[in-house]
């Protein structure tokens, strides 16, 4: 009985809905049919305004019949005629109906967008005549602001009807359909689930099955899932992402475990002072700069090599020490390398290696197997170092770059149960070009150790999945973007890396006017100075040969800026045991001399190259006093420089040139996006930015300053963290389950990471 009632309901609740439909159906036909009459109207009209003018001018009423007639030749249009502003007929086409009169438009209906009047507005009015429904048109017929009248047109609407009917007809056979398809469906699934329902209960009142084994199980995935929509529900309410928001995720998300950074660049540097005291730097590395701020935030420790003079003067017996100097807010553990290691490892396989193997910077990679063995040995020593900081079987550990592409793999085997994120801060080379390297099958192996695999772009993920098939023997789940191998999955992603916002940096500097009188006064320059800057590290792949000359062609095309503009290069220098690296220190310098000395004079230096280490508060005061900022990268993952400039920029002033071969370019597109090997594109674009108006200088920066503000560092570490500790949630679920049955073991192996 209750079976009937609820089919009853069905059969009536579809029959209203497809009653629904069809009116629905019927009044949008409806308004389709009106507006193509409309315009069909107002089509035939315009191609014989012209005749029909000529006409009434010239007083023939037969020229005037004939136009009406020929306006009768559209397949639809029944009749047509014209009726005077008095509403008197003045002609009509032959099949032009009688029983429709000028009196009768006159009484119709306006157009709701026209004026009320027969001569000016344009009617329309349906009524049936014995072959089936018309439609008539009302046009006013102008000649400038004359008013000649009104023509009207009727419409043949029969096929209207006959489309109606067959619509109604379609309608009716699938409202007959679906109703007999969802009773005869509806009775089926009912029985056979009350039918099971019943065995169901019968065997958990007798205590058979695995229903109680499974219930704490059912349990703790309900509260699992619960929590996961109150905590996705936080994450869009979160609003802007900050040191105390990512406090949060990591508490929320990962239960406030420690994270383990492993990173060959240490954040702060021990160094002896000719006096004998220390003193403490901070590293030219875009790496430090944005993970500095992530490790202050959430605590942990960094492993790092200990490369400064006093840094084991500093440290305790196992090579630890607390940091920031005076702001304990993390650990920093040091690894000691020997001169051969760090030889062999870091000039050696790393940076003459690596580094221009993932570079299309046009510099040779070298690769010797001394250099190799080397590395293998180092990428040992830092997972022997990261398990004895470790406080759990299940740790937490962020790998950064391409030191240590091997130990993923070493630190999976002696913790199987961690979760590693390897974050790759430099472009990933295609398939081609890793085909150079003869340890790649290695490294791939190394770098699939890692539970999540990322890099700064969506290109950067594609060449390391094409990498992955075209040299290991994997599974690549396209859709997903992972990689599986030996039943063990690494999904690859792209997080585009950013600095801290607020910067503290920035937000320590003097004011933009009182950095720029410093700098002009520490540099003896006129107070009217145009100042333009770059910062880098002396590397090949930073483009400063192609900047140089980009300057020096702006002068020879703009000889305005000569004598006022002054490019101001820190550079620091890198990797000096490297003989590329030493050409590369020659030459900038050799191009710098020759640059002033044909464009200088006694009291004018074009270039002013200050070539040493710069703190950061000394970099943000020169990037507060300029008014443009080059970054010239021929091949770079992201560029920190480029936002760092737009962070200090608190004022929205100067003006970003930015290379278009940097991962930065993808985002800070309010930038002036430069090629740097086209001279002809940069020094047009360096003079641009020499005369923008203030308005459009602060349109651009208030732009990127809005992005960068968004999606800042906290961000990146806080979408990593959330897909690590989601990664997490699984596989303890599934290992828990595979524990309890392992029918279960196969729906874990695809996991894509979107919960």
């Amino acid at each position: 009985m209750k079976a009937s009632w609820f089919i009853a309901a069905l059969v009536l609740g579809i029959g209203l809905l497809v009653s629904l439909a069809w009116l629905s159906v019927r009044g949008m036909t409806a308004g389709w049919f009106d507006r193509d009459v409309a315009l069909r109207s107002e089509l035939a009209l315009s191609g014989a305004r012209r005749a029909l003018v000529d006409a009434i001018d010239s007083g023939r009423t037969k020229r005037l019949a004939e136009t009406l007639e020929d306006l009768t030749h559209d397949e639809r249009i029944m009749g047509a005629a014209l009726c005077d502003p008095a509403a008197r007929l003045v002609a009509r086409s032959p099949a032009f109906p009688t029983s429709v009169t000028c009196e009768s438009m006159a009484e119709a209906t306006p157009h709701p967008a026209t004026d009320t009047t027969i001569g000016s507005g344009h009617l329309r009015r349906a009524f049936s005549l014995p072959g089936g429904r018309v439609h008539a048109s009302a046009l006013p017929l102008n000649d400038g602001e004359r008013s000649l009248g009104t023509v009207v047109l009727l419409h043949d609407l029969s096929y209207v009807d006959r489309r109606d009917a067959s619509l109604r007809n379609f309608l009716l056979v699938a409202f007959v359909v679906l109703a007999l398809g969802a009773s005869l469906t509806t009775l089926l699934a009912a029985r056979i689930l009350w039918r099971d329902w019943n065995l169901a209960l019968r065997r958990l009142v007798r205590g058979e099955g695995r229903s109680r084994e499974f219930a704490p199980v059912v349990a703790e995935m309900r509260a699992l899932l619960e929590r996961l929509a109150a905590e996705e529900y936080a994450d869009l309410r979160g609003g802007t992402w900050t040191p105390e928001r990512l406090k949060l995720t990591l508490s929320r998300h990962l239960h406030g475990e420690r994270i383990v950074i492993v990173a060959n660049r240490e954040p702060y540097i021990h160094q002896y002072e000719p006096n004998g005291s220390i003193r403490v730097i901070h590293p030219a590395s875009g790496l430090v700069t944005a993970l500095e701020p992530i490790m202050r935030a959430c605590s942990g420790v960094w492993v790092a090599h200990g490369g400064g003079s006093a840094d084991r003067a500093v440290t305790d017996s196992s090579g630890r020490i607390r940091v920031p100097p005076g702001n304990d807010s993390y650990v920093l553990r040091r690894v000691w390398l020997s001169e051969a290691e760090e030889q062999g490892y870091y000039y050696g396989f790393a940076n003459e290696g690596m580094w221009p193997l993932c570079h299309v910077a046009h510099a040779r990679p070298i690769f010797r197997l001394g250099d190799w063995e080397h590395y293998k040995a180092v990428n040992a020593r830092f997972v022997d170092a990261v398990c004895e900081e470790v406080d759990a079987d299940d740790p937490v550990v962020l790998i950064q770059d391409y030191h240590f592409a091997l130990a993923p793999k070493l630190l999976r085997e002696r913790l199987p149960r961690a979760t590693i994120l390897t974050f790759w801060h430099i472009p990933w080379p295609n398939a081609e070009q890793l085909s150079i390297c003869p340890w790649r099958r290695e490294l791939l192996e190394g770098l699939l150790g890692s539970s999540i695999m990322g890099f700064h772009t969506q290109l950067h993920c594609n060449n390391f999945l094409e990498s992955a098939d075209r040299f290991l023997e994997s599974r690549i789940d396209r859709e997903e973007q992972a990689i599986v191998q030996h039943r063990r999955q690494t999904l690859v992603r792209p997080y585009p890396i950013s600095i801290e916002w607020p910067n503290h940096w920035a937000r320590s500097a003097p004011p933009v006017a009182e950095c720029r009188a410093s700098v002009l006064d520490e540099l003896g320059l006129p107070s009217d100075t145009l100042i333009g800057v770059g910062v880098d590290r002396l590397d090949y792949t930073k483009g400063l040969e192609e900047r140089l000359l980009g300057v020096e062609r702006m002068l020879e095309r703009h000889p305005e800026f000569r004598g006022r503009f002054r490019f101001i290069e820190l550079a620091a220098p890198s990797r000096t045991l490297i003989e590329r690296y030493r050409q590369l220190n020659d030459l900038v310098e050799v191009q710098t001399a020759r640059i002033n000395e044909r464009f200088g004079t006694k009291d004018y230096v074009p270039i002013i190259l200050l070539r040493a280490h710069h703190e950061p508060q000394t970099v943000f005061r020169y990037y507060r006093a300029a008014d443009l900022c080059y970054v010239s990268s021929l091949h770079d993952g992201m560029n920190l420089v480029a936002k760092e400039f737009i962070a200090a920029r608190d004022d929205c002033g100067g003006v970003l040139l930015l290379s278009q071969f940097t991962g930065a370019s993808r985002e800070l597109t309010e930038a002036l996006i430069v090629n740097p090997y086209d001279l002809e594109q940069v020094s047009s674009a360096l003079a641009h930015a020499l005369r923008m108006g203030p308005e459009e200088k602060s349109a651009r920066m208030s732009a990127m300053r809005a992005m960068l503000a968004e999606f800042n560092v906290y961000r990146w570490a806080g979408r990593m963290l959330v897909d690590a500790a989601r990664l997490r949630r699984h596989e303890r679920l599934a290992g828990r389950l595979s524990d309890t049955d392992d029918s279960f073991v196969a729906t874990t192996a695809t996991y894509s990471g979107k919960e």
